[in-house]
């Protein structure tokens, strides 16, 4: 269990590997005087957020390690709420290592992995919420990622967490009150009263619940499969989505016959681009190998990508593959129409969610394949709030079990049930509530979550 110490911590903050500027930080009561130890410098004050420059000095052998910059956060302004002091000095890693042992000879003790993280959580400055969110910023790959993640860290979810708990906590003291008072000539607080102030309570956690169904895809990616007959361009399709040449293309059919697999970002959502044989009927063993590894992929993949030539008749394979899809979201792309098209899409009546011409050869029409498939990844209502929408498994399932704790209360109005039963689940749900944004939870959930953050954070 993250605990809060009086201990001074120290750790470099910045990535290993050569820089032009590395830093380390401490934090604690200690921070300063250690730092004054073997910092020189010609002003003798450290000044709150104010740089200092002079050089770090082994006061052992009076042997200068590097000239720095030291800048102070003087407690309660700081990440942590304690005293935190940060040396800029040049990235070589010999002279970090050097000078963070020096500063654990003075009495520093090494930090353990987010622990400067669990200090501004356990000292109030952030929620469990924020704390995952600058987890999740240093962890993003796409800068839509990132963006949600800062606005998070920035309070985005508690903010919208926080009137829905103060409802809540509003709903149980009426509550309470009618109970406590029932002899007293207060008036128990009337079911239509319960269920008028239940019910946008209600469909607020369940539209925040929605939201993950973006939001894990959003934190997670996706997998698409690029999938259709032999030669109508998957994997010129594939180095187009990719902006590079990955995939071998001749005009020779079935020159894919192994699943080729690429990490790419479509609008800011990481998505893993898998390019499959080309599905006929063959007699070449090999080829057929690489076919039911996309037949597999067809069914397996989070999305499907369907490819289509527009510029020669649909034929058997086409149809064949088309009456795969049925009951399946997929998106269908007509390549070639850089090409006379001989068929229109509506003769297929296609069941597709999005329905794209594009040309892979000369990129047109790339752009909006993208952008329709990420429209019908996403959902409007999660973009409008962005950072406040669920990314998280641990926040999905406090709110799931929130979302049912209220359902539960309805349930119980409806049937006439006392109001002290009510009062049993409406904690359940403020407990949820609190677990999510950390203000109740247990030692194994804290552990958990902060043991996954690296060492300066």
């Amino acid at each position: 269990m993250p605990t809060l110490t009086e201990d001074t911590i120290v750790a470099i903050s910045t990535p290993m590997g050569r820089s032009g500027i590395g830093v380390i930080r401490l934090s604690g009561k200690g921070s300063l005087s250690i730092v004054d130890t073997v910092f020189k410098r010609p002003s003798s004050l450290l000044r709150d957020r104010s740089p200092a420059l002079g050089d770090i000095v082994d006061p052992q052998n009076n042997q200068v390690l590097d000239q720095v910059l030291v800048t102070c956060f003087l407690a309660p302004r700081s990440f942590t709420r304690e005293d935190v002091a940060e040396v800029s000095c040049h990235g070589s890693p010999v002279v970090l290592k050097a000078i963070l042992e020096l500063l654990l000879r003075q009495g520093a003790r090494l930090a353990t992995p987010g622990e400067f993280s669990v200090r501004a959580f356990l000292r109030g400055r952030i929620d469990l919420v924020q704390a995952e969110a600058i987890h999740d910023l240093i962890e993003a790959r796409t800068l839509f990622q990132a963006r949600v993640a800062r606005q998070q860290a920035g309070g985005a979810l508690s903010h919208r967490l926080g009137p829905l708990k103060e409802q809540l906590m509003q709903l149980i003291a009426l509550l309470e009150a009618s109970i406590d008072f029932a002899d007293d000539d207060v008036s128990v607080l009337p079911s239509a009263e319960v269920e008028q102030r239940l019910a946008p309570l209600l469909q607020e956690l369940q539209r925040l619940q929605a939201s993950y169904a973006f939001g894990r895809v959003l934190a997670e990616g996706l997998s698409l499969a690029i999938v259709g007959r032999p030669n109508v361009g998957k994997s010129s399709l594939f180095n187009a989505l990719l902006e590079e040449p990955r995939a071998i293309v001749t005009e020779l059919p079935g020159t894919t016959r192994d699943l080729l697999s690429e990490t790419a970002q479509i609008c800011g959502i990481p998505v893993r681009l898998m390019d499959t044989a080309g599905i006929r009927t063959v007699q070449d063993r090999i080829e057929q190998l690489g076919i039911n590894r996309s037949l597999e992929a067809l069914v397996d993949a989070d999305q499907l990508l369907v490819v289509m030539d527009g510029s020669e008749e649909l034929g058997q394979a086409d149809h064949d593959l088309l009456k795969r899809m049925e009951g399946r979201l997929y998106h269908l792309a007509i390549n070639k129409m850089d090409l006379p098209q001989r068929w229109d899409p509506v003769s297929i009546k296609a069941g597709a969610q999005t329905v794209t011409s594009v040309s892979a050869l000369t990129g047109e029409g790339i752009s909006t394949l993208k952008t329709r498939m990420y429209q019908a990844f996403q959902h409007d209502e999660a973009l409008e709030n962005e950072g406040a929408l669920l990314t998280n498994l641990r926040h999905a399932q406090s709110v799931r079990e929130a979302v049912e704790a209220l359902f539960r209360v309805h349930e119980e109005v409806a049937q006439g049930l006392p109001q002290e039963i009510l009062l049993l689940d409406l904690y359940v749900c403020l407990r949820a509530l609190n677990a999510l944004t950390g203000e109740t939870t247990v030692e194994d959930i804290l552990d958990r979550i902060f043991s996954t953050f690296c060492i300066g954070k």
